[in-house]
């Protein structure tokens, strides 16, 4: 069994499309499961992971793909947890999308998906961009 540790924030069509990425990844549905993870970094009304956006529609892509899934959260600094969670989990994988930024906007407020790849002890896939068909 292979599994994967898929990180998420509330933006569901960015989780849609990155789900889709490991939906897409070789081998049967059967051989993976997912553990779908999202950190909250403010919780003021003590929301679930599976009430986020990102990790309903997430579980909504790989469910209709056949792939077994749970919800992990956590609280705390987005890319700190999902490393702690991908050791404590023992994943063999981790999946993140990526976002488009400015020079400026990655010093200003850093990215979770460059300090997990640079700290991860195990393969980051990076996904979810559109298409260029989907990019207006």
């Amino acid at each position: 069994m292979y599994h994967v540790l898929l990180g998420v924030d509330d933006d569901g069509e960015m989780a849609h499309r990155v789900a889709g990425t490991v939906a897409d990844l070789p081998g049967d549905a059967d051989e993976v499961t997912v553990s779908v993870f999202h950190a909250f970094t403010d919780n003021p009304a003590g929301a679930s992971a599976a009430q986020v956006a990102g990790v309903r529609r997430a579980q909504e892509r790989l469910e209709e793909a056949g792939i077994e899934t749970t919800v992990l959260e956590a609280s705390g600094d987005p890319a700190e947890e999902l490393l702690e969670a991908a050791a404590d989990h023992d994943a063999d994988m981790i999946v993140i999308g990526g976002r488009r930024r400015s020079p400026a906007g990655k010093a200003l407020f850093g990215s979770v998906a460059q300090t997990v790849i640079l700290n991860a002890d195990r393969p980051v896939l990076v996904g979810g961009r559109p298409s260029p068909t989907d990019e207006s």
